[in-house]
């Protein structure tokens, strides 16, 4: 519970730090903060009659999401940070409900204009999950067990990164570190008992913390308005360890969001995940998902 509140003290530092720059009246005229803060919650619910000749599965599915960007620009100084909180399940009836989406994603980037458009950065970028994940198998009983294969910080991976980052314009944002360490968590060390192949996501087997000093790392951004109300957002990441390097086993990951404001309230989603991480699985993994549900969002720039 204390890494837990340490870790939304972090979250909310930069909004901290933001109401106390506010009672400050002997701030430059050229000091700007924008945000963005996006809530929504998705549901979706199915039911059949005994009778019902079409076949189907009674089913209730939720999931709720909290999207927030905070940037900082004064001279050629910024700091931008961003958080997204995800979270889903899905209950088809006589199975219990289930753990669809989960994701809790924190990055921090101060940065350093060298030109107009190239400038060198500092970033700290946290990923994990909020709930615990599980592998179902059928037992030769024909009952079902259901082993937890995942957790919070089970995986959890800290990553700093020192290097140059290019912005020709507002769509997009490349990154490249030469130098970004990595730490990958799996603070219950009994996980691998239950993973395809007794993997523990990299991290030595009755060890709690890998650490990889020598790596880098490049992020590639791009985000598209192509109307006031449909915007296409990706983001792909490429890590690699120098001590390891070799073509299988860089890491990779490809993030596409697609949505759609359909109404003031109302938004369309559609989102896919691409992974390949050999110390998870030696193939690509995909995700998929698909939202229609209620939005609420707020977006507005103070300038001090």
């Amino acid at each position: 519970m204390k890494k837990r509140i340490g870790l939304f003290a972090l979250i909310f530092l930069p909004w901290m730090l933001q109401a106390q720059t506010d009672t400050t009246s002997a701030v430059a005229a050229d000091t700007l903060w924008k945000k963005s803060v996006g809530f929504g919650i998705n549901f979706n619910q199915a039911s059949f009659t005994e009778n019902w000749f079409g076949g189907g599965v009674n089913s209730l599915a939720f999931s709720a999401f909290f999207n927030t960007k905070m940037n900082y620009k004064k001279d050629k100084w910024s700091w931008d940070n961003r958080v997204n909180f995800l979270l889903g399940t899905v209950n088809n009836f006589g199975d219990g409900y289930r753990k669809s989406q989960d994701r809790l994603f924190i990055d921090t980037k101060v940065g350093h204009e060298i030109s107009e458009a190239w400038g060198a950065y500092f970033s700290t970028t946290f990923l994990t999950q909020f709930a615990p994940g599980y592998r179902y198998v059928t037992l030769p009983s024909g009952e079902e067990d259901a082993l937890k294969i995942s957790d919070f910080m089970a995986p959890g991976f800290l990553t700093f990164s020192l290097g140059f980052e290019y912005i020709p314009d507002d769509n997009f944002t490349l990154r490249l570190s030469p130098f970004s360490p990595r730490f990958t968590f799996v603070t219950d060390s009994d996980l691998y008992l239950n993973t395809e192949g007794n993997t523990n996501y990299g991290v030595e087997l009755g060890e709690t913390v890998r650490q990889e000093w020598l790596a880098a790392q490049l992020v590639a951004e791009w985000s598209k308005d192509f109307t006031d109300n449909i915007n296409l957002y990706s983001r792909y990441m490429m890590f690699a360890n120098y001590e390891t390097l070799n073509f299988q086993e860089v890491d990779h990951r490809l993030d596409v969001v697609f949505n759609a404001q359909l109404t003031s309230f109302i938004n369309l989603s559609l989102s896919g995940i691409m992974v390949y991480d050999y110390d998870q699985v030696n193939e690509i993994q995909l995700s998929q998902t698909l939202g229609l549900g209620i939005l609420l969002q707020a977006e507005g720039a103070v300038v001090e």
